[in-house]
């Protein structure tokens, strides 16, 4: 089987340091298998996202040497696959209109209002999961803003028990609950991370995705995803998070330690790939 790898960053910002670290494990896995090194614009985010960023991070990639194979998949463009991905989900009863702001979450998840937690903070507690279809329907029509919102509850129904494979930790065992009743389309797009890569990794026919151990907890939500699609389940190799001398992860807001900044201060491909080999890596913990 062919290795078919992915770097699938998000233009809100310049190409940074440990973004050019998880790119070059991806593209590694990939050459030094023989296989293929796909590079994907994870651009949903509309009003976040920049043209101009995605070129210059292209340009970063190329100056880096890291060359991918095929045309660049841009998310924006394909909003037509995730809709009929959409559509078999709603189909089976597994998503539904979310009518909440973020005011209501916040005053249904704070004290004394018991909240269970996930990996990011309290989980959405499924205010509107109870909503009859009539009073679902009555508040579409009068143009009450809505997302759409994932029903885990129904779905691990559905689905059953389920795992995924770790390179580092071995099968884990999929907790269809972890992330609660997530964000599966938006008002503004009609789509979510969780469905946009689900959806990319199987249409581009991705066999290992090597991502930030940081992401874990997504690929509880993605595996499950996969399942309940019939899609093929590529394997994972999370790995640990780029960070400097005191323990912090790189990140957009380090612009001095951009790839494009770098590339001006005269450092070349190869400094730059020992300053990112020079730096300390958190260890990852098992999910």
């Amino acid at each position: 089987m062919t290795v078919v790898t992915r770097f699938a960053p998000s233009p809100t910002g310049e190409l940074h340091l440990g973004s050019a670290y998880s790119a070059r494990i991806a593209w590694r896995r990939a050459r030094d298998a023989g296989g293929r090194f796909l590079v994907r614009i994870e651009d949903i985010d509309i009003r976040r996202c920049r043209r101009e960023y995605e070129t210059a991070m292209l340009a970063d990639l190329q100056w880096l040497g890291l060359a991918w194979d095929g045309e660049v998949r841009r998310q924006s463009d394909h909003f037509a696959d995730y809709g009929r991905v959409m559509d078999q989900l709603d189909a089976r009863g597994l998503v539904y209109p979310c009518f909440c702001t973020r005011a209501d979450i916040a005053a249904s998840t704070s004290a004394p209002h018991p909240t269970a937690m996930g990996p990011d903070g309290p989980l959405y507690p499924g205010t509107c999961r109870h909503l009859s279809n009539e009073e679902r329907h009555r508040r579409i029509a009068a143009g009450v803003e809505h997302c759409m919102r994932f029903d885990c509850a129904r779905a691990e129904e559905q689905a059953g028990p389920y795992s995924f494979f770790d390179e580092t930790l071995g099968r884990i065992d999929g907790q269809p609950r972890l992330m609660g009743d997530f964000v599966i389309a938006r008002k503004d797009t009609p789509t979510s991370y969780h469905l946009s890569v689900t959806v990319d990794d199987h249409l581009q026919g991705v066999t290992l995705v090597t991502r930030g151990i940081d992401l874990l907890p997504s690929t509880h939500v993605h595996a499950l995803l996969q399942k309940l699609l019939g899609y093929a389940a590529p394997q994972y190799a999370h790995h640990p998070l780029l960070t400097d001398a005191t323990g912090r992860r790189f990140a957009k807001r380090d612009r001095d330690l951009t790839i494009r900044s770098l590339r001006e201060s005269g450092k070349s491909a190869a400094e730059v790939f020992e300053m990112i080999d020079g730096w300390s890596c958190a260890t990852p913990a098992k999910g």
